[in-house]
């Protein structure tokens, strides 16, 4: 399966997964406001009732229809034409909800509006007695000259959701099921990742030994001629190259295995006090030879006033040798490099930057990853298995530092690694 299509089913299943989750939120919604239309009818239902219960206890006559406002989704007001009991509409509102299997918690008060006062308020838990009595202000006066009652019905959009257990389980179960399809798909594009960096490393180690194998194989060839040993100096340049050529594989299969041991144990580290600035130029003298010869350029601009570290003197050298090994291999213009170090706080900084290709935004977060290197197809121009920057970012975590990458294509790149700086002074 290529790129492309794959992409397309993930994109295809995720479009499908969030059309089923809009749909869910959608019937979820509507099933939620015909269960609220249910409730304000049953609610009306069981305030009516306490209306015409409160005129029938007062003897007075009572009317078809009971004035009901519904000031808020949770608040409703009941004119009666008559004085209240609080006991009396506490057991009717009680008796009335229960007979409706409303089980709602509520807050009630009575208002005697000639005076334009609340003349009693209290709040009713279901299955326990009167909490607290309500505060005046929470509950909107109405206009009028009737004494009316007003109830609110506290938390009763959480107490309908509560009722809607098959809603709640269809969700729940959408819920694991999309967690189980965003964990699959995370893992089916993480195997694919790794199975390209595979390929990729497969190749460029494929093309790392064919090269040394070929001019071995040919060199044994020439070698298997009788009339070499008439030609001491070509016999020894052969041979030479078969050695050269062999110690070529052995260092390229002693840097797999050591990238291994490197990630399954802890690094030892031989610490001992080096002046950066010290090693830095010694790493760099090699390299600014050949670059001479090539005219490129490879200038340092140390700068930090605090240059001592503490650190193992090898691993420290082969980070600078990967990055401006690095700095070479990855530049198609006439190199120029420059190395420059300052001090920040309690830290030293060097920045190796180049003017070579650079790297995507793409890549970027993954170049530190163990062989993965950046995807040329079946271009194998630059050798290498992708262990350079991984081996740079274990030592440099190794002395508790720390390495940033700024790149664009074209625009080259510029690394950087703060490691700590040690008061003690050199001998």
């Amino acid at each position: 399966m290529n790129r492309r299509t794959f992409r397309l089913i993930i994109i295809l299943a995720t479009l499908s997964v969030f059309g089923i989750v809009v749909v869910q939120v959608f019937w979820f919604r509507q099933a939620f406001n015909v269960r609220e239309v249910e409730f304000d009818r049953t609610a009306r239902e069981a305030l009516a009732k306490v209306a015409h219960s409160i005129l029938r206890y007062n003897q007075h006559t009572v009317s078809s229809n009971v004035s009901i406002k519904k000031a808020s989704s949770n608040y409703y007001v009941v004119m009666v034409n008559d004085v209240i009991d609080e006991e009396l509409l506490k057991t009717l509102l009680r008796n009335e909800l229960e007979k409706r299997d409303i089980r709602i918690d509520f807050q009630y008060i009575i208002y005697d509006c000639a005076n334009n006062e609340a003349v009693f308020g209290n709040y009713f838990v279901f299955g326990k007695e009167d909490i607290h009595p309500t505060a005046n202000q929470i509950f909107p006066k109405i206009a009028g000259d009737n004494y009316y009652f007003g109830i609110r019905f506290v938390n009763k959009d959480l107490a309908l959701v509560g009722e809607m257990r098959f809603w709640i389980f269809s969700s729940a179960v959408l819920l694991i099921v999309i967690s189980f399809f965003a964990y699959t798909s995370f893992v089916v594009l993480r195997q694919r990742r790794l199975s390209e960096i595979q390929q990729d490393f497969i190749n460029n180690m494929t093309h790392e030994f064919k090269t040394p194998l070929s001019t071995i194989s040919i060199s044994s060839e020439v070698l298997k001629n009788p009339k070499i040993t008439q030609s001491p100096e070509r016999l020894l340049s052969y041979a030479t190259i078969i050695g050269q050529e062999a110690n070529r594989l052995k260092g390229q299969v002693e840097r797999v295995l050591q990238m291994a041991s490197l990630e399954n144990e802890e690094i030892k580290l031989k610490k001992e006090t080096i002046d950066l600035h010290q090693l830095i130029t010694q790493a760099a003298e090699p390299f600014q030879l050949s670059l001479t010869e090539k005219g490129g350029t490879l200038q340092l601009h140390l700068d930090a006033t605090r240059n001592q570290i503490s650190g193992d003197k090898l691993h420290i050298t082969n980070v600078l040798y990967n990055l401006l090994d690095n700095a070479i291999k990855y530049n198609h213009k006439v190199p120029e490099i420059l190395i420059t170090t300052q001090n920040e706080k309690d830290q030293i900084s060097f920045t190796v930057k180049d003017n070579g290709i650079g790297i995507s935004q793409e890549h970027i977060k993954r170049i530190f990853d163990r062989f993965y290197r950046v995807p040329t197809g079946n271009v194998h121009d630059v050798k290498g298995f992708g262990l350079g920057l991984n081996y740079v970012r274990l030592i440099v975590k190794a002395h508790a530092g720390t390495i940033k990458v700024t790149s664009e294509p074209d625009q080259g790149s510029s690394f950087t690694i703060w490691l700590p700086v040690t008061s003690e002074k050199l001998a």
